[in-house]
Formats: C-alpha cells, sequence, structure tokens
C-alpha cells in the first residue's frame, strides 16, 4: 500500500503542469465570517496560475433554508460548465490552509461524475510559502459541457439520518471539534443545539491532516481507529454545514473504504430541527 493519498497530489506534481491542456485548477477556500477573511478577495490578490474560483456560497442550493447544500446536478453542471471544466479533466482542488474546505469539492465533483479529482496537499498557504508561482491575473474561461453522473449512494438526507441513528446501521464519523462535539463550546451558528447524534462518533477533520497536509496512511488509520471507527463498517461523515465532513470522507476513500456517505445537511439539519435526538458528553 502506498505511504500517500492515491487522492493527493504534491505541490511538485502540480507545478510541473501548470498550463497543461485538460487541468482545471479550483481555489475552494472558504472561512467562517469570525475569521475575517474573503476568500474571494484573497483569491483575486493571489492564486495559483489558471486557477478559477469555486464559490461555496453560489454553488450551494439556494433553494435550500441550509448553508452549503449540494446543488441539483443539473444546476451543478451548468455552474462548473461555465467555470470551463468537464468530466474528463484532471481536476486539482485547493484551499487556503489546506485540507479544510478543498476536500468539499473533491467529493462534490466525484459525486457528479467527474472521473480524475484530486486534493492539492499543502493548500496554497504553504504553496506560496515556498515561493511557488502565484499571479494576480484573471484566469481566462473557455466554457465547456459537464455531464453529471449523479451518485445520489454518496449523499445522506435526512430520513436517511433518521434512519441511521434509530437502527445503528452505519457509523456516524463526525468531523467538529471536541468542544462542539460534546456540547461545551457553541455553535457558530445561531438556534443550533449543542452535541451530536446518538452514536456518533468524533473524528476532528484538523486530526487528519498537519500543517495543511493529509497525514499518510497509516497516520489517518491510526485516527481513525483512536475514534473508534470500524472500516469494515458502513459508515456516515457529518460535520457542521457538510463541508469538513468531506476530510474524513477523503481519509476514508484513502484507505480504500467506499461504503461511504456524507450527510450534506449536517449538524445544520439536526442540531437546528426540534424533535432529534442530541446527546451530550464523550461518545
Amino acid at each position: 500500500m502506498p505511504d500517500k493519498s492515491a487522492f493527493v497530489v504534491s505541490p511538485d506534481w502540480l507545478q510541473e503542469r501548470l498550463g497543461q491542456p485538460g487541468l482545471s485548477i479550483l481555489d475552494a477556500s472558504w472561512y467562517f465570517p469570525s475569521q475575517n477573511r474573503d476568500a474571494k478577495a484573497e483569491y483575486d490578490a493571489a492564486h495559483i496560475p489558471g486557477a478559477v474560483f469555486f464559490d461555496h456560497e453560489k454553488l450551494s442550493d439556494p433553494d435550500s433554508p441550509l448553508p452549503h447544500t449540494l446543488l441539483r446536478p443539473e444546476a451543478f453542471a451548468a455552474a462548473v460548465s461555465s467555470m470551463g471544466i468537464t468530466n474528463d479533466d484532471t481536476i486539482v482542488v485547493y484551499d487556503g490552509p489546506g485540507m479544510h474546505t478543498s476536500p468539499r469539492v473533491w467529493w462534490m465533483f466525484r459525486t457528479m461524475g467527474a472521473k480524475n479529482v484530486s486534493v492539492l496537499d499543502g493548500g496554497f498557504e504553504n504553496w506560496k510559502s515556498a515561493g511557488r508561482p502565484v499571479t494576480d491575473a484573471v484566469t481566462r474561461i473557455a466554457p465547456s459541457a459537464f455531464v453529471p453522473k449523479f451518485d445520489a449512494g454518496k449523499v445522506a438526507s435526512f430520513a436517511d439520518m433518521r434512519e441511521i441513528v434509530a437502527s445503528g446501521s452505519r457509523q456516524i464519523a463526525d468531523a467538529r471539534a471536541a468542544g462542539r462535539f460534546i456540547g461545551v463550546d457553541p455553535e457558530p451558528r445561531e438556534g443550533l443545539r449543542s452535541g451530536h447524534m446518538p452514536g456518533a462518533r468524533n473524528v476532528p477533520s484538523s486530526s487528519l491532516a498537519e500543517k495543511g497536509y493529509l497525514k499518510d496512511i497509516n497516520g489517518l488509520r491510526q485516527v481513525l481507529d483512536k475514534a473508534g471507527v470500524d472500516l469494515s463498517r458502513p459508515i456516515v461523515t457529518s460535520c457542521g454545514s457538510g463541508i469538513t465532513a468531506a476530510v474524513i470522507t477523503l481519509a476514508l476513500e484513502s484507505l480504500g473504504h467506499k461504503d461511504n456517505m456524507l450527510y450534506d445537511g449536517s449538524w445544520s439539519e439536526w442540531g437546528g430541527s426540534k424533535d432529534t435526538p442530541v446527546v451530550t458528553g464523550e461518545a
């Protein structure tokens, strides 16, 4: 088994291929309002040459009351086609700190049928600090045709989660920080209860990476084992709004685990509902 995930690419790998036909690079940075960072403004000021900006807010379902809900396949296809991306492109996604919001876009494209999607190991901040090429030039886009092949089996609904919690048919891996998971720290979004779903295991997304770099295969396995996640069983991942849950999904797929889903509504939906069971304290 290789030391590193098959779904990440190194900075060297990407730099050697900048400008090649069929390579699509996406800046998928996103930050909480409390961080006082404007991802689009930072992209405009400096990005990897050839990268286009993936706006998590604009590429979310406008009809959903929840944040960051997956677009319907046709709407997703129209949006990414206008960004010049096709199913056959080699797609590389990055974010500012690395292994934060880029795995969500990796998961979205794979769920929508893209064939070759990777995450840039280390993120943009490590890329820039190493003196690698950056630019503020506007990336020229040639509109293309992305044809969606939606894999509904990778997305867990609210109804699915009610059944999973009631029956224990799948393990639940929650990517939120430990304080939010056990209920001692408040949620960053108003109106949400604190705690976690009954039976959930806490796998903070930050525990799966070091300084923006995804841990090696052995390191990922150790984190999941320590959290009590059984890789022989089906798993559903969750977080606050469905973004960092994908970091766990990336780790699972890196370890060869295929029977996994992502709860798109995540805690924004579960913790915001009045009649869902919520547990506080350690799992």
